[in-house]
């Protein structure tokens, strides 16, 4: 099937200048000029994925996307107009997947955009993994601690699937930005270290250990 893409931001040339390009790769996308436009749509059509502008007007997009959260894993491609690193750790805390700073390629988005899209999904014949109080269910993209569910979104799901595929075993930053981002994602630590600190965070202290100069290993708690 076509993914399905929102994009929201209120500048038009920019609207009519992506939406062209992801057209042309075969995406079905629709448009938003403001925040709570943009929150509408996000919940009316549950799109795969959201290219979302931080500067809108009405709700920005920072507070966009939290709202979002809230009944959606869709990946979320954020754009800022600021190289700012609060932007950038901001975005990404809130449950973001990526980000571009404008002025940008619209080819670099539009690869960005099949990145993300294309990361590996589990297999149905994935069984869950059982890590102490904490179990990992790939086929049904569900994780639950002490049997209560626990809501994370696509990107932190993958990440955490790829630790509980090897309980124990450390999994390089390396590794996991080559399989959860992409080989255009290799250079870029900061993406792995933000999304663990919010795995972390909703799963409860203990779980994920890191090991010093490696990487990350998923232990029982």
């Amino acid at each position: 099937m076509t993914a399905r893409i929102l994009l929201v931001d209120d500048e038009t040339p920019i609207l009519d200048l992506v939406r062209g390009y992801l057209e042309r790769e075969g995406y079905g996308v629709s448009t938003a000029m403001d925040g709570p436009a943009g929150l509408e749509l996000a919940r009316s059509e549950l799109p795969d994925l959201i290219v979302l502008d931080v500067m809108l007007p009405g709700l920005d997009g920072f507070e966009v996307l939290r709202q979002i959260r809230a009944f959606s894993d869709a990946y979320v491609l954020m754009l800022t107009a600021r190289a700012d690193e609060v932007d950038r750790i901001v975005g990404l805390s809130v449950g973001a997947d990526d980000y571009l700073v404008k002025p940008f390629s619209p080819r670099e988005l539009v690869a960005r955009v099949k990145a993300l899209l294309r990361r590996p999904r589990s297999s149905e014949r994935d069984l869950p993994t059982k890590v102490g109080t904490l179990v990992v269910d790939p086929a049904r993209r569900t994780v639950t601690v002490r049997a209560v569910p626990v809501l994370l979104t696509a990107t932190e799901f993958d990440i955490l699937a790829m630790l509980a595929r090897d309980p124990g075993v450390v999994l390089s930053r390396a590794q996991l930005l080559h399989t959860v981002w992409g080989p255009a994602f290799a250079d870029d630590d900061h993406l792995v270290d933000v999304h663990i600190a919010n795995v972390r965070r909703k799963l409860g202290e203990g779980f994920i250990e890191t090991v010093r100069g490696v990487g990350y290993k998923l232990v029982d708690h």
